[in-house]
């Protein structure tokens, strides 16, 4: 079984290039930064470049698809980040109660601003264009359960005296750590092509196991494959079939409310 992690640390497409650099013109013009996160990956799915880029301006932190996510786990998050003085909201897809939030924290950073601009950034398939329709209650921006999808900038009128922007999925340059790696490939954000699913499930696994001591009742790969069917000709496992499955089981929530990230992490800052 090979070990193609490494990959990912140097996956930055040219479009991605761009549109960052795009991003930071349109900055100049931002007057409320939206940053779409998965609500299971806070860490590994913020983009720290925002820090510099964006510290200027007024950010609201979603944190999307809740209804994945640990709800203990999110609920220490949201007070992780009321903590450091971010606004910040669970949300699922088009979810149109939290989404009201959402719009009436926005209305309240554009008071007094006359015509206020919105931008809505976040890693590859984070569910920025989801959020996007939820809060225009229309379809508006392309969506798809794959990294990637959206290409260019795209502005939408949100209401009067407010405009939202959606822009494409941006992946760091490099990713940190290779925790880290497993992890945006676990949640749909690096495509599919670009790493191993063999390798990043078994990372899951493994992680799952520790952060449980044992106790998990999520299959490992070799006994989904098992139950699932994945045998070749003469009885051979599929496992790289069988690991793709997997990873779409766990993003289909099939193993239940998992986050693969707490506030009290080590790893956390």
């Amino acid at each position: 079984m090979s070990d193609n992690l490494d990959k990912v640390v140097q996956w930055y497409p040219g479009h991605m290039v761009r549109a960052m650099r795009r991003i930071g013109e349109y900055l100049k013009l931002i007057d409320i930064v939206i940053e779409v996160i998965d609500a299971r990956v806070p860490v590994s799915g913020a983009n720290p470049t925002l820090d510099t880029l964006a510290k200027n301006r007024d950010r609201i932190v979603i944190l999307n698809r809740d209804d994945l996510a640990n709800p203990s786990t999110t609920k220490n998050w949201l007070a992780h980040f009321a903590s450091i003085g971010r606004e910040a909201l669970a949300t699922t897809g088009r979810d149109q109660q939290s989404l009201t939030r959402a719009i009436a924290v926005m209305k309240r950073m554009a008071t007094g601003r006359g015509i206020s601009r919105a931008i809505v950034v976040g890693l590859p398939n984070s569910g920025k264009s989801s959020i996007i329709n939820g809060l225009l209650r229309r379809s508006a921006a392309r969506t798809e359960d794959r990294a990637g999808v959206t290409r260019q900038l795209q502005w939408f009128r949100l209401g009067p005296g407010l405009e939202v922007m959606d822009t494409p999925g941006i992946l760091v340059p490099k990713i940190a750590t290779r925790e880290a790696q497993w992890k945006l490939a676990m949640v749909g954000a690096v495509p599919r092509e670009r790493y191993d699913p063999e390798e990043v499930a078994i990372n899951f696994h493994r992680w799952l196991t520790d952060a449980t001591h044992g106790r998990t009742r999520v299959p490992d790969l070799e006994t989904f494959a098992s139950a699932r069917g994945f045998a070749r000709k003469g009885g051979e496992i599929d496992y790289h079939n069988a690991a793709q499955s997997y990873i779409s089981a766990f993003n289909d929530g099939v193993f239940g409310r998992i986050s693969l990230e707490a506030p009290d992490d080590p790893a956390t800052t």
